[in-house]
């Protein structure tokens, strides 16, 4: 029998804190063959890229350690090696792409340098050897003019291409084992395509072993040969990928799935899971996803389940499926949810437009030398139409350096644009000055694609909100902005009581909800949504657009939204522009350019959406 490439058997990683030991980690077991490719799914907090730290062996210290359990790479015990051992197989036999590609890049060092000294380190090269496999390998990961792009710091590259500098390095030495801690998040789905397409190369051809960590459940499908689904540091279920999207048996896992957006829930709110994953220091005594769960029985709270194969090859954490369980008085159901979602309120669109972008240009000005004299100009925004129509969403999509972040920056002013008309309600904003544009601001506003970053670390969510309306609503005096402040966190799903926190103390759907609730605070007709929800958990995201919908049907908010991620435009827009080195190359309604796209550019992007086969529907276990 063949060994293995991984394997962790009953993984314990905890954390010590002042609120008590935190099970980050609580007894996971899988293991990944060679030529492999092995998906850990669940929601933020479930445990999944500590899961893949502790696998490296980096786990933060001092406060956490490793509780129990073991890590084998082809039958070696990674947690025995000492520390010189340890930093011989990272990098080397098994490597990792991260999240977040700036934290992981050093800002000192140019990007080349940084891969070339992986490969001196592991590889054994020369420094003309390192640098020109480096160079080779940005080349394979698709880094436009590889050779220039050596000397570049990390700072003058755009998220995309940090990200697949890190796919490079990690991939440099050709390792037994690779993690992919959501490796295409911030990637645009032709990126994407080529990243996955890259990885599946050379996953066949070295038959290297793939962790690949991922709340994009469609690139799961069509990637991962097997998949566990993780919940508050356990293994809630696990099998075979084709199994799983036949027949999830977890309540948790059906929850996720029928969480996705796509065009076949247009005109129906997406299921959500209520609540979130409860806290490392204090999960329930029973099954942790209990109080959440759609089907929790009496006893589900308190009587722990058991990880047990139900079907070939099929193991589920869930008392559903334990028929000793189901025969205790206990048994009896809190509460049932309905298998059917319901429709999204009717809206009864506007046809005038609300706004009217016409041949908008945005450059940018290149200076190089000692004087710092003009050289050229980057044509950010290239000469643009666009309309949007009261109550609709237009969707503006296109990959990375297209323009499209720059012209919503443009439309709303907070950026200046070179020429061209901005029409806002019949007003043509493009020319006027700041004063001028004062009584605008209140009506039209953005929300970013990181919120943490947007808001102030020292601030109070009720300052951050006040602060708008301070500026923009001085009428209000401070005890009407709290009670503003109040109701529109109500209207986003926060507790009131929750204004007094700093954004820290949110999660990452939380504070993306403090950004809208600031953003709807001054009542305004127009926002545009910058990459509002790509990097949300797939739960987390379905709240969002719901509340995003059920918002525009209240109020008839109108939305630019601007995003790589084209399951969400099927789901959401009511028209699209494709966007493409600064220009409109396609536009129309979301049914007509999905069923009929024309240019070569639009073909080339919907190809590459990963997608699930259509008809496929879940329905929880379990009697209603």
């Amino acid at each position: 029998m063949d060994i293995p490439v991984l394997e962790v058997k009953d993984l314990k990683t905890y954390f010590r804190t002042q609120r008590g030991i935190a099970k980050a980690v609580d007894g996971v077991s899988f293991s990944i063959p060679e030529g492999s490719t092995f998906a850990l799914v669940g929601e933020s907090g479930c445990g999944k890229s500590l899961t893949a730290l502790s696998i490296i062996q980096l786990v933060p210290g001092p406060s956490g350690f490793q509780a129990g359990g073991e890590i084998l790479l082809k039958g070696r015990p990674i947690t025995r090696l000492t520390e010189h051992g340890k930093r011989e197989i990272r990098g080397n036999k098994v490597s990792m792409i991260f999240q977040e590609p700036m934290t992981s890049l050093n800002p000192v060092f140019t990007v080349g340098y940084q891969t070339a000294e992986t490969i001196r380190l592991h590889r054994k090269k020369s420094a003309a050897e390192a640098r020109a496999a480096a160079i080779e390998m940005f080349g394979k990961v698709g880094l436009p003019e590889p050779q220039a792009l050596f000397d570049e710091y990390p700072h003058r590259l755009s998220g995309g291409m940090r990200q697949r500098v890190m796919i490079a390095m990690a991939l440099a030495c050709k390792p037994d084992l690779l993690i992919a801690d959501e490796p295409t998040t911030a990637l645009d789905v032709t990126i994407q395509d080529q990243i996955i397409r890259l990885i599946k190369e050379l996953k066949d051809s070295m038959k290297m072993a793939v962790l690949l960590i991922t709340h994009n459940l469609a690139l799961v499908y069509r990637n991962a040969e097997n998949v566990c689904v993780m919940y508050a540091g356990k293994v809630a279920e696990m099998t075979s990928t084709d199994e799983l999207f036949r027949n999830p048996m977890h309540p948790y896992t059906v929850k996720l799935l029928r969480s996705m957006p796509g065009y076949e829930k247009r005109g129906l709110m997406l299921d959500t899971i209520p609540g979130s994953v409860p806290p490392a220091t204090n999960y329930p005594v029973g099954c942790r996803f209990a109080g959440r769960c759609p089907r929790e029985m009496a006893g589900c709270a308190t009587i722990k389940p058991a990880l047990a194969e139900r079907a070939a090859g099929h193991f589920v954490s869930c008392h559903l499926h334990d028929s000793s369980f189901m025969s205790k008085p206990c048994s009896k159901p809190i509460m049932c949810e309905p298998d059917k979602v319901p429709p999204a309120p009717a809206l009864n669109a506007i046809k005038k437009p609300l706004l009217d972008v016409r041949n908008l240009k945005t450059y940018y000005t290149v200076r190089k030398g000692l004087f710092k004299r003009v050289k050229g100009y980057v044509r950010a925004v290239d000469g643009i139409d666009l309309s949007v129509r009261k109550g609709m969403t237009l969707a503006l999509v296109g990959e990375s350096g297209c323009g499209k972040t720059t012209a919503g920056k443009s439309i709303i002013r907070l950026i200046r644009p070179d020429s061209g008309e901005i029409v806002f309600n019949g007003e043509n904003i493009a020319s006027l000055g700041e004063r001028a544009l004062r009584p605008m601001r209140s009506r039209a506003q953005i929300i970013f694609q990181d919120p943490y970053s947007s808001l102030n670390p020292r601030m109070m969510i009720k300052d951050a909100i006040e602060e708008g309306l301070k500026t923009l609503k001085p009428d209000l005096d401070r005890a009407a902005r709290l009670d503003k402040t109040a109701r529109v966190l109500e209207r986003v799903g926060l507790a009131p009581e929750m204004m007094h926190r700093y954004p820290h103390e949110f999660s990452g759907g939380q504070r993306q909800r403090i950004g809208i609730a600031r953003a709807l605070a001054v009542d305004p007709e127009f926002i545009i949504c910058d990459e509002a929800v790509s990097a949300l958990d797939v739960s987390v995201q379905a709240q969002i657009l719901n509340l995003l919908k059920s918002i525009q049907r209240e109020s008839g908010i109108s939305y630019l939204f601007i995003t790589h991620d084209l399951a969400v435009v099927e789901y959401i827009a009511d028209e699209i522009a494709v966007m493409y080195m600064g220009k409109i190359v396609e536009r129309g309604t979301t049914d007509a350019v999905f069923s009929n796209p024309v240019h070569n550019y639009t073909k080339k992007l919907l190809s590459a959406i990963p997608t699930l086969p259509p008809g496929m529907s879940w329905k929880l276990p379990g009697k209603m």
